[in-house]
């Protein structure tokens, strides 16, 4: 018996609001990029299907950034369709980068900036105000380790 091609059209996502030394991660989009080019946001991306979300999580930060982490607690879980009609359901964790502070950027974003939470909202989409709020609110980011 045949079966049917099926097309995924919902996918899950992870992404990471990264401490160091008390500043945040931002990441710029490329321009050339098809979901918001050119936007700040932070680091992360979608899970392969049936991939652990932790782990996929530190896989996504590693491929996009070069850094190695230690997710912790989650902070939001987001619902939205993209703009070529995907359903996403969105984990964003909070994060600890582990052993340094070096960048190295995948061709996904051509810029990063570490930034101090006060000025964060000057600089993020603000699609993820949501999340700087609830990481001022628990004061997180003034944690030394996770």
């Amino acid at each position: 018996m045949k079966k049917d091609i099926v097309e995924v059209r919902f996918r899950v996502a992870v992404k990471a609001m990264i401490v160091h030394d008390k500043k945040i991660l931002l990441m710029k989009r490329a321009e050339d990029d098809v979901q918001s080019p050119g936007i700040w946001e932070i680091p992360g991306g979608r899970l392969e299907l049936g991939e652990d979300p932790i782990l996929g999580l530190v896989r996504e930060i590693r491929e996009e950034t070069g850094l190695y982490i230690r997710p912790s607690v989650p902070l939001s879980v987001r619902h939205f369709v993209r703009a070529d009609d995907q359903i996403i359901t969105m984990i964003v964790f909070f994060s600890k980068a582990i052993g340094g502070d070096l960048i190295g950027l995948s061709e996904e974003h051509t810029e990063f900036d570490w930034v101090d939470l006060d000025e964060c909202k000057g600089k993020i989409n603000p699609f993820f105000y949501k999340e700087v709020d609830v990481l001022r609110k628990l004061n997180l980011h003034n944690l030394i380790d996770l």
